[in-house]
């Protein structure tokens, strides 16, 4: 099983939150609202969309990428949590 068929209902509850977050932008153009306004509301959106990205990015790794042959605290292992650290550290 995948691990976004494994966390569907979290991931689309992200997704439907995100999708909230979209339609106030888009409301918050329509009215005319302030830049700064609508400078706020695209940084919460791409915030969401990148903690999404690092969420699947780290799924991919643990289920796709290491093997589970090997143990936790093997290199592999290791390496994995490094690379999901650096990838979360980037998106945020």
């Amino acid at each position: 099983m995948a691990h976004t068929t494994k966390d569907r209902k979290k991931l689309l509850l992200r997704v439907r939150r995100i999708q909230g977050q979209v339609e106030s932008l888009e409301r918050a153009l329509s009215e005319d609202h302030e830049c700064f306004e609508i400078l706020q509301l695209v940084a919460a959106c791409r915030g969401a969309l990148n903690g999404l990205m690092a969420e699947l990015v780290e799924g991919h790794v643990r289920f796709h990428v290491l093997d589970p042959n090997n143990g936790k605290n093997s290199e592999q292992a290791a390496a994995a949590e490094e690379l999901i650290e650096i990838v979360r550290t980037y998106l945020k």
